[in-house]
């Protein structure tokens, strides 16, 4: 659905009433007869697409909709062409009369509109319902950069953390909740973890682990092994036993395949898939 909206005698209270309780309104007062008025119009364009989940712009014509303009105008005192008024849970908090650089009206929104970090938090969270579990982690990374110390970031980022088999990751930032901030969410994830470490060291794992030790020289049951631990979520282990792999034989079975997929399964930007590419090239070249 568009957030980009052409105000009419039809929909001024469900867009200035009802959507501005969920979210901010930018009504721009336009005119096609001002060339200023559609200088606005156009950076008003790129900026609701730029803010699309939190932010309504609502074009008000003032040459076909002269009754409703007029009406408007008299309640907020519009002096000037084009005006552009911000309403927030139905009422105006602010109000930029006059032609606006796109720099200004992004910084007259910013005082209204959700912290970067908040936005980015929520698209993660919108990442996650989809089982993007990847963009999901790069972006609440994104905003755990910018607020290390937002309990609620750092709960999604460890929920993420879990389901990409990042545990001791997950670990860490569980551990930097404090006592207060320990509500239904951390416990939830507490629980999930201690789940997925159990995991890592179950009775198959635990098997192929002692096959490989009394066959050292068994790259099948190395390989095996890897397979397991990779699905227990123990990538780094994984890609550690694939690499003596084929430090042995580059071209043993699926053993180059199941490495190079592990090392795509990882986040962008992940230090360990960096690392393990280095290593790979170090014995293609």
């Amino acid at each position: 659905m568009t957030n980009q909206i052409q105000l009419t005698a039809e929909n001024i209270q469900q867009v200035l009433g009802d959507t501005s309780q969920e979210k901010l309104v930018a009504l721009s007062f336009y005119s096609a007869q001002s060339p200023e008025c559609q200088e606005q119009a156009s950076i008003l364009q790129g900026i609701a697409q730029q803010y699309q989940q939190h932010l309504v712009v609502a074009t008000l014509d003032c040459d076909t909709q002269q009754a409703l303009a007029g009406q408007l105008a008299q309640q907020i005192g519009l002096q000037a062409l084009p005006t552009l008024v911000l309403l927030k849970e139905g009422a105006p908090v602010d109000m930029l009369p006059g032609p606006q650089s796109e720099a200004q009206i992004k910084e007259a929104l910013q005082k209204h509109l959700p912290q970067p970090q908040d936005m980015l938090l929520q698209q993660a969270k919108d990442a996650l319902m989809v089982q993007n579990h990847n963009e999901a982690f790069k972006l609440a990374k994104q905003a755990y950069d910018i607020d290390s110390n937002n309990s609620r970031i750092k709960l999604v980022l460890a929920d993420i953390c879990i389901q990409i088999h990042k545990l001791d990751d997950a670990k860490a930032l569980l551990e930097t909740i404090g006592l207060v901030e320990q509500d239904a969410y951390y416990n939830n994830i507490k629980a999930k973890l201690e789940l997925a470490e159990q995991a890592q060291d179950s009775p198959e794992i635990q098997a192929l682990q002692q096959t490989v030790d009394n066959e050292p020289e068994n790259l099948e049951a190395k390989v095996n092994l890897a397979v397991a631990l990779n699905e227990a979520g123990k990538k780094e282990d994984a890609l550690a036993t694939l690499f003596k792999v084929l430090n042995k034989d580059l071209n043993f079975g699926d053993a180059k395949k199941s490495y190079l997929d592990i090392i795509a399964s990882l986040p962008e930007g992940d230090a360990l898939a960096a690392q393990y590419r280095r290593k790979l090239y170090s014995i293609l070249y």
